[in-house]
């Protein structure tokens, strides 16, 4: 047992012939040295700490660079070549990552016999499942397409993309005829056609996990029921810094 009244900070075994006040200068040693590494390894602490907070302070660039996305139009039996190009070329001056698919049937799956048409979440779901990494798809139709909307079970729509996904629809559908296809070759020329690719970058916005916007002009305008597509001019500026961001070639 220790001397009563002593503190041992170590115990240090000499030879068993040793007096036990011998390890008095041993104990001595070890304090003084301890005085020594002790200020080293709060320096080292110190500045391991200080490290890890620069660290955490700087911004991450995987986490602040946009992943560039492809866009592709999948056209559907019944759109025409002059409507999935005028679409195409209009999504390109905003984002020029286009690619165009070959045109396909549509799905059986989602057509809706009580009411001749077809459901646009169950087009949605089977253009996600054929979407790959880092791709949006753009289904394009001139078939009546419908969704459920609050109470309704099945309300007529222009388009549908899910807020954020990876796949949306348009439909030509419900917008007016264009009386005369052959002045419609270029952007802007036809009224038909630029309401067809409003709709499209409509509902390619809400992939991004754009929500609609308040903003009169803005493409993200919410339809409410009606078609005021003829308002819309551009994506506003909150909604265009968003989508910058994003990579999108925007003023």
């Amino acid at each position: 047992m220790p001397p009563t009244g002593n503190i041992w900070f170590f115990f240090l075994p000499g030879s068993r012939h040793e007096h036990p006040h011998s390890i008095y200068p041993r104990i001595q040693i070890v304090i003084v040295r301890l005085f020594h590494i002790i200020p080293a390894i709060a320096l080292l602490l110190f500045a391991c700490h200080a490290k890890q907070k620069e660290n955490n302070l700087r911004p991450s660039v995987t986490q602040n660079t946009p992943v560039n996305i492809t866009l592709d139009i999948q056209p559907f039996t019944g759109i025409t070549g002059r409507e999935v190009n005028y679409v195409a070329e209009a999504l390109r001056k905003a984002y020029p990552l286009i690619t165009v698919k070959k045109t396909i049937p549509l799905p059986q799956t989602a057509y809706y016999a009580p009411r001749n048409r077809y459901r646009a979440d169950s087009l949605i779901n089977f253009l996600s499942k054929q979407t790959p990494e880092n791709h949006v798809t753009i289904g394009l139709t001139v078939k009546d397409i419908s969704a459920t909307k609050d109470k309704i079970a099945d309300w007529g729509v222009m388009g549908l993309g899910f807020c954020p996904g990876n796949a949306c629809i348009a439909s030509s559908f419900r917008l007016p005829r264009c009386e005369t296809p052959s002045r419609c070759q270029t952007v802007g020329n036809c009224k038909t056609l630029d309401q067809l690719y409003k709709v499209a970058i409509h509902e390619a916005g809400h992939t991004q996990g754009l929500p609609h916007c308040p903003v009169k002009y803005c493409f993200m305008r919410d339809a409410e029921g009606g078609n005021p597509t003829d308002e819309e001019k551009e994506f506003c500026s909150k909604c265009r810094v968003f989508l910058k961001a994003k990579g999108w070639n925007l003023p």
